[in-house]
């Protein structure tokens, strides 16, 4: 009854002590609380069920209230036996004790906790706003940053600005993108920064969801072989991990992975999608069934952070990544490690299987991308990359194009069976993440300059460039100059040529042409703008 209020509720063990005079909330308590439950459980939440079971720890009044609305209570004063927010911490049922798959809380602070109740849960004296370590700062204006949108677009000579137009928006400073991912069939895509993923539809450019039920950074993002389900992995540095399966149809929770007890980096699919594997900072390797939400093994054998995993192409083995400078092929059935692929004395940051042969490609703070044979370990070349740093590894599925993302700002494509460079796109800022559409047609990437990026694999050519804000915040742009977005946006845009402000906002008409750019996102070919 009470599985996703445990599961959601993550206390953290600050150090015990012993207290002469009766706790408190806010000098005693809310320290144990805040750490990591408020994360999830606080007032900002309560919208977002998934999350926070709508409950509320922030504050002494949200924990009287309870959680489900008022449903459930988890405070009895006086009872700490009767309490959840007690009972839960020392449970000896594993799918209600808590920390949820975490270690258990310090004995000391869970005296500290059922004493507060049992002597009434007094609230005792409230910091001041501006002592309160960031739980309730006081309200400051938040400063907004100009982020320029470039174009290629000319106005007609008639307009007396020759430059071309660029679109300026106070919406910075923006997060990363540090995950994208089409859908099988090409006609979606993820993307993923900070505590939300926008979920796109190619054919208009326009954002059909955003999910902000996700705790914490987003690292990566996979949709299943079938397109039905979309694992999104992030979790809170040095707390816990966060792996969950979304529903693409009506894009409702299917299940929350937990275990990991860092942020989950990477996650890989089996070829039958029955079956999802995932990397994490916390030194692991999970294997779960996707359809009965369990974990099958834990493989233990990297001492570091691991960063990226990715399955074999008839799933009886899949490969990692670790900061330990190596990568290891793991069995899949066993859960034993086959091989380490060794030959670096880097981090090793990127992995990815090729679909059809079986090789093994890892990069990372190697200049160069090391192909190795799965049978033996070996590695058999070691060619192109970025010669920086290469982030992420992404193959198409029939295996015909191989693509690095890059720490210079560039996204290269590869020739699968030669290893040789291809094209080179210039992103302009760090790339964290690539992707490749069924057909080996687009590319997306996403980087730190906060926006995703899609091109033509044939030709390295920009098609489209989009932005996700939220709450119907979005822009979609091409380079041509053809633009659409959310009403709300583009009233705030201010569009300039050769640095001089557009008055005449009538110029743009021919370019606010959301077919156009629905165009541009699934590289079809674009008409010419016509300035009547």
């Amino acid at each position: 009854m009470f599985r996703s209020l445990a599961s959601l509720c993550v206390l953290c063990a600050l150090g015990g002590e012993s207290f002469a005079a009766d706790p408190t909330y806010w000098q005693d308590v809310r320290p144990i609380l805040r750490k990591h439950c408020v994360v999830c459980h606080s007032e900002k939440r309560l919208d977002e069920p998934d999350l926070s079971a709508s409950l509320a720890l922030d504050k002494p009044d949200n924990i009287k209230k309870g959680g489900k609305n008022g449903k459930v209570t988890v405070l009895v004063a006086g009872k700490p036996d009767e309490s959840l927010l007690v009972t839960l911490l020392t449970s000896k049922d594993k799918k209600r004790a808590m920390p949820l798959d975490a270690d258990p809380l310090s004995a000391d602070d869970v005296a500290v906790i059922r004493k507060w109740v049992a002597v009434g849960a007094p609230e005792g004296m409230k910091p001041k706003d501006t002592e309160l370590g960031g739980l309730t700062p006081p309200a400051r204006p938040i400063r907004k940053i100009d982020v320029i949108f470039s174009t290629k677009a000319l106005l007609p000579k008639t307009a007396a600005l020759p430059g071309p137009l660029e679109m300026t928006l106070q919406v910075g400073p923006l997060p990363p993108v540090a995950a994208v991912a089409f859908s099988p069939d090409g006609k979606l895509l993820a993307s993923g920064v900070y505590g939300r993923v926008t979920v796109w539809d190619l054919a208009t450019a326009k954002p059909v969801k955003v999910l902000t039920n996700v705790l914490g950074a987003v690292n990566d993002l996979k949709f299943s072989p079938d397109g039905k389900t979309l694992a999104v992995a992030g979790g809170q540095p040095s707390a816990r991990g966060d792996l969950r399966l979304f529903d693409t149809t009506e894009w409702k929770l299917l299940h929350s992975l937990g275990g990991h007890l860092d942020t989950v980096s990477c996650v890989s699919f089996n070829k039958d999608g029955t079956k999802l594997v995932s990397a994490s900072f916390d030194k692991t390797v999970r294997l779960w069934d996707v359809k009965q939400a369990k974990m099958i093994h834990s493989y233990t054998g990297h001492s570091d952070f691991v960063y990226a995993v990715a399955f074999s192409p008839d799933g009886s083995w899949y490969v990692t990544a670790s900061k330990d400078r190596t990568g290891r092929i793991i069995d899949t059935a066993t859960g034993k490690g086959l091989f380490t692929l060794s030959g670096t004395d880097q981090e090793v940051l990127a992995v990815a299987v090729h679909p059809t042969s079986g090789q093994v490609l890892a990069a990372g703070l190697d200049p160069l991308v090391s192909w190795y044979d799965p049978k033996t370990g070996e590695r058999v070349r070691r060619a192109g990359g970025p010669g920086t740093a290469t982030h992420e590894i992404a193959i198409d599925p029939k295996g015909t194009l191989v693509v690095a993302a890059g720490g210079d700002g560039s996204i290269r494509t590869l020739d699968p069976k030669t290893a040789a460079p291809v094209k080179a796109m210039q992103s302009g800022s760090v790339v964290f993440a690539v992707a490749v559409d069924g057909g080996a047609k687009r590319i997306a990437s996403g980087g730190a300059d906060g926006v995703v990026k899609v091109w033509d694999a044939s030709d390295a050519r920009l098609l489209v460039t989009l932005w996700s804000g939220g709450d119907d915040n979005w822009l979609s742009l091409t380079p041509e100059g053809y633009f659409t977005g959310s009403d709300a946006l583009l009233a705030k845009g201010v569009w300039k040529a050769t640095g001089k402000p557009l008055t005449d906002k009538a110029l743009l008409a021919p370019l606010k042409d959301a077919s156009q750019v629905g165009k541009a996102a699934q590289a079809q070919k674009l008409a010419e703008p016509v300035w009547k």
